[in-house]
């Protein structure tokens, strides 16, 4: 069985969660698992539940409470026979529980079956329109298509993954140490928020934190891809190109308001918004267009005077005006 664990935020949007630190705590549980960042890791315990005399779920109530001794953190656990499960498991738990699917074919699909067909990873806003086309839009409702339906719908290989997800299958394992393709950071709202300037504080904290993380990982993103979840658990989902390939905060935040602005979200009742930096490749292989203009060149420099000082005493030492309330 799989565990997915997911840290729980300190109560400021600008809170780091210590991954690093669960990280630590898995090792001495098992050895295969996978960081999610920035708050998540994926755990593979088929070989522990022997050696611990316990099933998934006791090991998931055993890392919780380690978790909250030694980090002060609580977690929430999704448990599932596949990474895929367990991710959308953990998405659901509540702080300080475990959500299990147990790994029977009427329990996936009970699970599975009521969801909005873009909770599955890789179904995105093309493809949900087009399957909504055709009155498709649970994921339920796409397990009960024939898979050369679907291959028309969405594409030979798109539809044959799609089918595939939609029926719980998922051939993905965990791998330890992988190297990750994008970063993704989310924010989730205590209640459902309708205050767009609340939603636009989240998405500065969230592009503040993927910008350092890029940075200190010397790395730049070519796309950002927005997820907005509603009260309804429905999502909609944009992704949109960079200019030029960059991990200047200012830049990921310019990009993120302004798809979050073509939404048009004047009531819509927000209960979590993420972005992912996707298209990742090493700052050195960038190039950046040289602008004359002082006021840009000066954000540049204060950007990299304030990573020296969050890395000397902290994340939270500095951090933008909205976010210091």
């Amino acid at each position: 069985m799989i565990l997915c664990v997911r840290l729980r935020r300190g109560r400021t949007l600008s809170a780091e969660p210590d991954l690093a630190g669960l990280l630590g705590l898995i090792e001495d549980i098992s050895p295969v698992a996978q960081a999610l960042p920035p708050d998540t890791a994926l755990v593979d315990v088929r070989g522990a539940e022997r050696y611990f005399g316990q099933d998934a779920t006791g090991i998931a109530t055993l890392l919780r409470v380690r978790a909250l001794a030694h980090l002060g953190a609580g977690c929430a656990i999704g448990v599932a026979a596949t990474p895929m499960l367990a991710r959308m498991a953990a998405r659901d738990a509540e702080p300080g529980t475990t959500l299990v699917v147990a790994d029977d074919k009427r329990a996936v699909e009970r699970f599975l079956g009521p969801r909005p067909v873009t909770d599955l990873p890789g179904t995105g806003a093309a493809t949900a329109r087009a399957l909504r086309s055709y009155g498709i839009t649970t994921i339920g409702g796409a397990a009960a298509v024939p898979l050369s339906t679907l291959q028309r719908v969405a594409g030979v290989r798109a539809g044959r993954e799609l089918y595939e997800k939609a029926h719980g299958v998922d051939r993905t394992r965990v791998a330890p140490n992988a190297a990750a393709r994008s970063l993704t950071a989310e924010r989730t709202f205590p209640r459902d928020e309708l205050d767009r300037t609340l939603h636009r504080r989240a998405l500065l904290s969230i592009t503040e934190e993927l910008g350092a993380r890029l940075r200190d990982t010397a790395q730049v993103c070519r796309s950002l891809t927005l997820t907005v979840r509603y009260a309804d658990h429905s999502a909609t989902t944009r992704t949109r190109t960079l200019p030029e390939p960059t991990a200047h905060s200012p830049s990921l935040t310019a990009t993120v308001y302004r798809t979050h602005e073509s939404l048009g979200l004047q009531r819509a009742r927000v209960r979590a918004l993420s972005v992912r930096a996707e298209a990742l490749l090493p700052s050195g292989h960038a190039t950046r267009q040289l602008s004359l203009d002082p006021v840009d060149d000066r954000a540049r420099r204060i950007e990299a005077v304030t990573d020296l000082a969050r890395a000397k005493f902290g994340p939270g030492v500095i951090v933008p005006g909205p976010l210091a309330a």
